[in-house]
């Protein structure tokens, strides 16, 4: 059995931190109306979102990384929480008008990158975890 999958624990480290650097970013640009986020994009974050939690869901159900450690569930609460913080900032966005270049619009739309980007960061880790387990 292969078992270095369990120490991956600094790749969600490295995903958080990378993730809330984005945030920062996304939001900064935001609030300077340097970028705008259109209905559209949100829809599509959304959806994305719905499919990466029913994907994640028959994921776990079928396949497991089978080593001891903090690896699996570290990993996975984390993609869960990246991906219930996607549905939940973006149908925010959606369902309340906030003004381009308002603070609370920006840090929410800094908080839809930040738990978007944590989705696809954690399921990398979560691949490299599947990968170097046995199965």
């Amino acid at each position: 059995m292969n078992n270095n999958c369990c120490l991956r624990g600094s790749c969600t480290l490295f995903s958080v931190i990378a993730s809330a650097i984005i945030g920062v970013i996304t939001a900064f640009l935001t609030f300077s109306a340097t970028i705008t986020v259109t209905p559209a994009f949100l829809w599509v974050l959304l959806g994305i979102a719905v499919g990466y939690l029913a994907v994640t869901l028959a994921t776990t159900a079928f396949l497991s990384c089978r080593c001891e450690g903090v690896c699996p569930g570290r990993v996975i609460g984390a993609l869960i929480a990246g991906i219930l913080g996607t549905i939940l900032t973006s149908v925010i966005l959606l369902g309340f008008t906030f003004a381009a270049t308002s603070v609370i619009g920006a840090i929410i739309t800094g908080l839809l990158l930040f738990f978007f980007s944590l989705t696809i960061g954690e399921t990398a880790c979560y691949a490299l975890c599947l990968a170097q387990s046995d199965n």
